[in-house]
Order: C-alpha cells, then sequence, then structure tokens
C-alpha cells in the first residue's frame, strides 16, 4: 500500500461527529429573525467588499443528508446580490467529468475576481461517499487528502478564502426530517434511495468523517462544525461563521465616493452629497 503523509500543517483539534453531542437551539422566532436579518446584511457588506477589492471565496457546505445544507444556503444568499455568486449543487459526475481528474470539476467553477462560489457538497466526496460506497479506490481515496490539501493552499496562495462547513445533526433528528419529507408531496423529491440506503451506514460515515476533518482541517482552511440538529439556530450560526471567517483581515466598509461622480451629480443633477 502506497503511504501517503500529509506535509500541511493540520489543526489537531480534535473535531468529531461521534456521539454524544450536546446540541444549542434558539427557542424565539422573534429573535432568530433578528438576528438572521442582522447577519444577512453583514454578509451583503462582505459581499460588496469583496467585489470592490476584487477579492475571492470559495463556500464548501459538507453534512449528513437532510442536514440543512440547501436551507442554510438560501437563508445565506437570499440578500445577496446574484452577480455575485454562483451555487453549484454537487452530484455523481457525468460521463465527460468521470474521464477526468475528480478535481476538474471543481476547478472549472471557481470564482471570478469579485465574487463567490458556494458548492452543496464538494470535491471531499472523494474521501466521503465515494470512499464508502466503492467508488474510489483505497489508493485513490488515501491520496485524495493530500490532494485536496495541495488544491485549497494553490488557491489560499492565489488570494481565494476558503470557508469550510460541516453541518451535523444526531441519526434520530435525520429519521424525523426523512419522515417529515416523505410525508410532505412538496418534499419528497429531496428524499432518495440513496439517502435511505447511506443511513445504514451511520458509524462507518461517522469515522470516515472524522478522518476528514483530521487530515484536512488544516491552518490554511479550517473546518466549522455546525451544530445543526434546531434549523434556527443553525442557519443563524452559519452567516455568522461565513462572515466572521470573510471578514478576518479584510477592509469590509464601503470605498470612498468617487469625486468625479459627485462633481457630476452636482452640475447635472443638482444632487449635493451630504457629509457621512
Amino acid at each position: 500500500m502506497t503511504s501517503y503523509v500529509s506535509i500541511f500543517n493540520t489543526l489537531n483539534r480534535g473535531l468529531s461527529v461521534k456521539p454524544p453531542v450536546t446540541y444549542p437551539a434558539m427557542d424565539s422566532k422573534k429573535h432568530y429573525k433578528h438576528e438572521l436579518k442582522y447577519w444577512q446584511t453583514q454578509l451583503l457588506h462582505v459581499q460588496q467588499a469583496y467585489f470592490h477589492q476584487k477579492k475571492r471565496a470559495i463556500l464548501v457546505f459538507e453534512g449528513w443528508d437532510a442536514a440543512g445544507k440547501g436551507g442554510a444556503i438560501r437563508r445565506m444568499t437570499e440578500k445577496l446580490d446574484p452577480r455575485g455568486f454562483k451555487v453549484f449543487p454537487i452530484a455523481k459526475p457525468d460521463p465527460e467529468e468521470q474521464g477526468r481528474h475528480y478535481l476538474y470539476r471543481f476547478q472549472t467553477k471557481l470564482p471570478p475576481l469579485g465574487a463567490m462560489t458556494i458548492f452543496d457538497r464538494s470535491y471531499y466526496g472523494r474521501v466521503l461517499v465515494e470512499r464508502v460506497e466503492g467508488f474510489a479506490s483505497e489508493n485513490e481515496w488515501r491520496r485524495a487528502y493530500q490532494e485536496i490539501n495541495e488544491f485549497e493552499r494553490l488557491l489560499v496562495d492565489d488570494n481565494v478564502r476558503i470557508v469550510k462547513v460541516f453541518l451535523h445533526i444526531s441519526e434520530k433528528e435525520q429519521l424525523k426530517r426523512f419522515t417529515e419529507r416523505l410525508n410532505n408531496p412538496y418534499k419528497r423529491w429531496k428524499l432518495t434511495e440513496e439517502d435511505i440506503r447511506n443511513r445504514k451506514k451511520r458509524e462507518e460515515y461517522e469515522q470516515v468523517i472524522d478522518d476528514m476533518f483530521g487530515k484536512t482541517d488544516t491552518n490554511l482552511a479550517p473546518w466549522h462544525v455546525i451544530l445543526a440538529e434546531h434549523k434556527w439556530y443553525a442557519r443563524v450560526q452559519v452567516l455568522k461563521t461565513v462572515v466572521n471567517a470573510l471578514s478576518e483581515g479584510v477592509y469590509i466598509s464601503p470605498p470612498p465616493i468617487d469625486k468625479a461622480v459627485v462633481k457630476l451629480a452636482k452640475s447635472q443633477l443638482g444632487i449635493i452629497q451630504k457629509e457621512d
């Protein structure tokens, strides 16, 4: 067996999804709405700063089936300028992609200057579902940890900010959400045969997720585990996490106004700029 030794600085924080876990909650709808609005506005300000400063970001979402990735992404993006981000839901590769390196289809979706790319599931599938289901050989998934770290280092070196989020729910809560989906005509499409089959391998997935954390939770691109048992708490926590991670070391205040625009607005439109 080939041995792949990571050359990257992992954080060794002991991140884990194995029980027992205590899940925080947000019980007040009023408080939830207030926090949601506040952090959505903060993220809009971050997006504007990234646009003006020509910065780029990649947001990676992983998590259990029915953990709320789609709902969190919707709340995160609903107040943003749609021209400044793209969401890519990642399913199995198409025939063209299957004939290429697994990172190829992610390299073709990298954000342009001033924009964000959001992956709803990601290249981490190589060390998660592909490992458990046998779609990747042992040599391939073992090699992938270093390949992924190298890929993320190349992006960070190219001034791309990476935020990796894992949404974690209990086995009991997952069953509750599966039941809700099956009995709701407007949500049934979300529940798949694969979701049901994967549930039987919960313990195996817990181990491979912990392995993923241990080998790819790096100082350049750390993981953020969101305890998502309670949807209100999870959605707000995702927003806070993304805002704080994207804001670190970035000047978020709006840029100074163009004096030529001020002068033209006054001379042609009679608009006088008020003092800030």
